[in-house]
């Protein structure tokens, strides 16, 4: 049986050259539709039992962040679901070259554990059967696909959190995954005191159209959406004129975006402490979240992370700088790893879609005890 390599499929990324060689199968990343971004891959290859594979990835070096590959593990699964690192991975600064030997006939490769479109309907079907849940939806991207709003809690303060922006930071939806799962514990006080606090609305992924079609940062028009909030309109970016509509209705005490970065092996927040009138109070709230967030969960840290001027020319398009700005509030971007946290490595699975919703499910602490601050 020959090799066969394929990535007509959910979120699916990947251009098949020559793969005639299983010691030398050559591949390329497709860029986002529109765009220059490319970076995430998701294929399948088939045929290859106990075959040693040497997989490569030609263009490797031209990725948008290409500096990520180094310490980079690619991650695989047997059955689509358990995903693993491939230890032999390795990065000469033009080529990613990914060896392994498969144990069955289908083996999955992708840039981080991927998160379905699939799942993300099963799980918002299952949320809404909650009595605490209050579906909505609050329009329709470019191609037509829902944009889901969970509402929960009957609070007077009010908390957005929002995921994948960049459909290729898969980890974002995970992190919500386990964030609304603890939120609609009717067991966990920490979650039944959020919920009288506070309403807490949860878009799990603004951007279904770029994570179905394989896209690292964009939407179906290879529109960067974390670059829109200035100025969204429908034609372009239809998902974040739609988000600030339904957030403006409300307000905002606290906003929270989910990311994942290429480079950096760390988990950190980037705050909106350099947006012009974020003001001293905020400055101290925004320190306390960051402290509580410390003892919440120890795959946190605050050494690492981006410089205050790294998005300085842009500020104002990024959504949590925007919402800091609009509604006055604490506003952050989380990132994860796409590799592993350096500060707790795991050399099986890297860092993954469990210990991303670990950390969601951390989360709701902090964010209660940011809330009783305000009071």
């Amino acid at each position: 049986m020959s090799i066969q390599i394929s990535s007509n499929f959910d979120s699916g990324n990947i251009e098949v050259l020559d793969a005639t060689n299983p010691a030398n199968i050559r591949l390329r990343i497709r860029r986002d539709a529109g765009s220059e971004f490319m970076q995430w891959f998701h294929f399948r290859v088939q045929g290859a039992r106990g075959q040693a594979l040497r997989m490569v990835i030609e263009n490797a070096g031209e990725c948008s962040y290409a500096d990520g590959w180094h310490g980079y593990r690619c991650a695989a699964s047997n059955d689509h679901t358990d995903w693993f690192r491939i230890a032999e991975t390795s990065y000469d600064g033009k080529e990613l070259v990914i060896e392994v030997t498969p144990q069955h006939d289908s083996l999955w490769l992708a840039f981080f554990e991927p998160y379905s479109q699939e799942r993300h309907l099963d799980c918002i079907g299952h949320w809404q059967c909650s009595p605490l849940v209050r579906l909505e939806n609050f329009g329709s991207t470019l191609q037509g696909r829902d944009l889901d709003v969970l509402h929960v809690g009957e609070g007077t303060r009010h908390v957005w959190v929002q995921a994948r922006q960049h459909p290729g930071e898969s980890m974002a939806e995970w992190f919500m995954e386990g964030f609304i799962e603890r939120l609609l514990d009717m067991a966990d006080p920490v979650a039944r005191e959020l919920r009288r606090v506070a309403t807490v609305h949860l878009i799990p992924n603004i951007n279904p159209d770029g994570s179905i079609l394989g896209h690292l940062r964009t939407n179906a028009a290879g529109v960067n959406l974390n670059r829109e909030w200035h100025a969204p309109t429908l034609e372009r970016s239809p998902e974040v004129l739609l988000a600030q509509a339904a957030m403006k209705k409300t307000g905002a005490s606290l906003f929270l975006d989910i990311h994942g970065d290429e480079t950096l092996p760390y988990v950190f927040i980037d705050g909106a402490h350099m947006v012009p009138g974020y003001g001293e109070r905020n400055l101290v709230l925004q320190a306390a979240f960051l402290a509580n967030l410390l003892e919440a969960s120890p795959d946190f840290q605050t050494t690492h992370g981006y410089q205050d001027d790294r998005f300085t020319g842009e500020m104002m398009t990024l959504a949590s700088k925007w919402a800091a700005a609009e509604f006055g509030c604490v506003s952050l971007t989380l990132e994860m790893p796409f590799k592993d946290n350096a500060n707790a490595p795991d050399q099986v699975r890297g860092w993954d879609g469990a210990r991303s919703k670990r950390l969601g499910a951390a989360f709701l602490l902090p964010v209660l005890q940011h809330l009783r601050a305000l009071d």
